[in-house]
Order: C-alpha cells, then structure tokens, then sequence
C-alpha cells in the first residue's frame, strides 16, 4: 500500500506524542437525542460569549471532517483493506486535522479555559468528593490524552500494515488500526457533545464577562 506508505514519513500524530501532547451531524448548541442525559444545558449559541462561539464553531468544522474519516474507514474495512484515492484522501485529511487544528485546539482550551474554570467549579461546588475533588475539567483533559493515543495507534498500526508482506500478519495489524479508528472517532464525537452542552454551558455560568475578554485576548 504505497500511499500509507507515503502518509507514514510525516507522521504528524507521533510528532505531537514526541512533543509530549503524548455519522453524526448537529447544529452547535442543539444536541442530538442520542446523547441527551440529565445535566445537560441547553443554551442558544447566540448567547455565548465570543471566545465559547470560537470553539463550537471549530467543534462543527471537526465533526465534518471526523465524519469523512469515519465513512473512509469503514469503507476501507468492507473493501478488504484496499486503498482508493478517495480514502487515502479521507485519512490524509484526518491525520493532518489532528496536527494542525485539533491539537492546538485543545492546548488551547487548556492554556486559557480549562484553569479559570476548574477553579470557579471547584468554587461553585460543581466537583467530586475527596481529597482533590476532581471537576469536568478532569474528564476533557483525560480525553485530550487519550485522542492523541488513539491518534497514534492508529496511524502507526496502518503505516506498519503496508510494510508487512505476511497476509495474516497484515491482517491483523489492519483490524487493530480499524478497531482504534473507531474507538477515537466515538470518543471525538462525544468529547464536542460533553464540551458543546456540558462544559460550554457551565463556563457560560460561572465565568464573567472580563474573564471571557481575558480568554479572547490570550486566544
């Protein structure tokens, strides 16, 4: 397969683990039934402040291009493993989504929301129990660690199936790189859900409009 090949000498998810980073479509702000649960808050995306608008926005623009890869990759599973341009397009375009948008996207978050907001959880009393009560706050930035996990496996499992001349062997290492595609896209997808309808929400609540301004400016 020459275009994984080809796709493996950048490898933009490992540089980013180096570094130490280590079909599903909705309207922001308007959650889909499947992921309804108690505590969510609905609230128009009009009447969030700038810097909350920025991230559903780039959130919408990930779920295109995670959808993509979601059909490429299945896809790919039904063909037998065999590479058109349009899926090697798809991974391509995925790949380098994560290096360049989700990545930073999420240092971001965590660089100048993420802080401000635990605190005021912590403050409000919207925490676990325990001697370091753990907030949302926790949650995303485990799911921060395990995209760029996922991430990596990924895109090493399918850049070693190219280079494995054994069937069986090539086989295998396929299914491991189908299998943690997928779990990556469902925790994506979920992520932006607890993000756009949890998360945003709370930090709409207990954050002032200064704050926000301070958030804008370090953006």
């Amino acid at each position: 397969m020459p275009d994984l090949k080809q796709l493996s000498k950048t490898d933009p998810v490992k540089r980013n683990a180096e570094k130490g980073l280590e079909q599903m479509e909705h309207t922001p702000m308007e959650p889909p039934s499947a992921y309804e649960q108690p505590g969510t808050l609905k609230i128009p995306f009009e009447e969030l402040e700038k810097p909350l608008q920025t991230l559903v926005n780039e959130h919408r623009n990930a779920i295109v291009i995670i959808e993509k890869f979601e059909r490429a990759l299945t896809e790919f599973k039904a063909n037998g493993y065999q590479l058109d341009n349009v899926i090697n397009e798809s991974f391509k375009t995925f790949f380098n989504f994560l290096d360049d948008d989700l990545f930073p996207h999420n240092a971001r978050e965590e660089k100048t929301l993420f802080p401000l907001l635990h605190k005021r959880l912590i403050e409000a009393g919207e925490h676990g129990i325990g001697k370091n009560p753990k907030t949302a706050i926790d949650v995303m930035e485990d799911d921060h660690v395990k995209f760029i996990q996922l991430g990596a496996l990924t895109f090493n499992f399918l850049g070693l199936a190219s280079r494995l001349k054994d069937e069986v062997s090539r086989i295998f290492v396929l299914d491991t790189a189908y299998e943690n595609g997928r779990e990556l896209i469902e925790l994506l997808k979920l992520h932006i859900y607890r993000e756009d309808y949890t998360l945003f929400p709370l930090a709409q609540k207990y954050l002032t409009k200064e704050e926000f301004e301070e958030i804008e400016s370090q953006s």
